[in-house]
């Protein structure tokens, strides 16, 4: 038969149950319509302009993480929306905002090494934030490089070719071994005061307390932990002993052995940031995970979950670590309010923090810069 033949062979395709028409009614399901208030997808267009404004506006509704992102800033803005002075609260006047939002941010020791240290200093130099919660290396790191600097590396650097020359590799950064060794000689001193004054006028020591001493005495202005004690934020770190800090505790013993440093008044000090919080609101923002992350969600509990939460890590939640968790896991535990709206951006924090920061704290603080 022909191309155009009408016979049995050309019913039997035509018919209206097979062929294009399966294809057609499979392919082309017809739409419901979407919400009025949905954001069409559309990213920067560099013919506006290349600021960081500009760019920053648009990843709502660019899509994927940048839209993650960009619900991180309206979420760290809701943040400080409530963070009224408290020179302006008055008790008797309903009008105000008296909820000031406590802001707890946690980093992991990475970020010090790495330049987000600077950003955490301006944070802290200018008590933008409430409380802090870190590693060791997060309170080591960032008084040896007051001591000395941290170098940029590769992280495709042969690690038997360092260890002969005595340098350190984390990720892309060198640490030569040589600040720990500046370290130990500036520490070791501070230590024995410290148990001298254990003993000689009973003061009892908790991580907190000793990463407050070491701000005091670094007394320089690049420092994180300079700046908190200088403005009175507490630094906590249950796991003091974990790091280079832990090293110089243990060379310690064998000198004067003794010193005691007390987990528990902190762990009573950390609960009661969150739970004596009330009627103020509680917001979390959290760069990477680990002990910082549980600290401050754990904290939160008390009082039955964080108001307002950023995540900012690279972490995968398909083998239940607490690190890699979505925000909605600590919902299930009360850690963070039901009818809070969290945000996890997926993502290395040395990128997404400073651009987060932009579009908030410092925008607030240095409107039109």
């Amino acid at each position: 038969m022909g191309c155009g033949d009408s016979g049995e062979q050309g019913k039997k395709h035509a018919s209206p149950s097979s062929g294009p028409d399966l294809a057609t009614q499979a392919v082309l399901v017809p739409s419901e319509e979407l919400p009025a208030d949905s954001v069409p997808i559309r990213g920067h267009d560099f013919n506006h302009g290349r600021d960081i404004d500009g760019i920053m506006d648009s990843f709502k509704g660019t899509g994927l993480q940048a839209t993650a992102l960009g619900r991180a800033v309206d979420e760290v803005n809701s943040m400080l929306d409530w963070r009224v002075p408290e020179s302006e609260c008055d008790d008797e006047d309903g009008g105000l905002r008296r909820d000031r939002c406590k802001i707890f941010l946690g980093y992991t020791s990475n970020l010090v090494s790495a330049g987000v240290r600077e950003n955490i200093r301006y944070l802290v130099e200018h008590g933008m934030v409430d409380v802090l919660v870190t590693t060791a290396g997060g309170v080591e790191e960032d008084i040896i490089k007051c001591l000395a600097p941290t170098y940029v590396g590769d992280f495709q650097l042969k690690g038997s070719d360092l260890r002969s020359k005595g340098i350190n590799r984390a990720g892309n950064m060198l640490i030569p071994n040589s600040n720990y060794c500046k370290f130990e000689d500036w520490v070791m001193p501070i230590l024995d005061a410290m148990l001298r004054e254990q003993c000689e006028e009973g003061t009892v020591w908790t991580p907190s307390r000793v990463i407050e001493r070491l701000g005091r005495e670094i007394d320089h202005q690049d420092s994180i932990c300079y700046w908190a004690a200088k403005n009175g934020i507490p630094i906590y770190c249950p796991a003091l002993t974990d790091g280079s800090l832990g090293d110089m505790l243990y060379f310690h013993t064998y000198k004067s052995d003794g010193l005691v440093i007390d987990l528990v008044r902190d762990i009573r000090l950390m609960n009661d940031e969150a739970l004596k919080a009330k009627p103020r609101k509680t917001g979390v923002i959290i760069l990477g995970g680990g002990v910082p992350k549980h600290h401050i969600c754990n904290a939160n509990l008390m009082k039955n979950g964080a108001d307002f939460a950023v995540y900012l890590n690279t972490a995968q939640e398909y083998d239940g670590s607490d690190s890699g968790a979505r925000p909605d896991e600590a919902v299930s535990w009360g850690k963070i309010r039901a009818d809070a709206t969290p945000v996890k951006v997926h993502g290395d924090a040395s990128i997404l923090f400073p651009l987060l920061i932009s579009q908030t704290f410092a925008k607030r603080s240095h409107p039109g810069v």
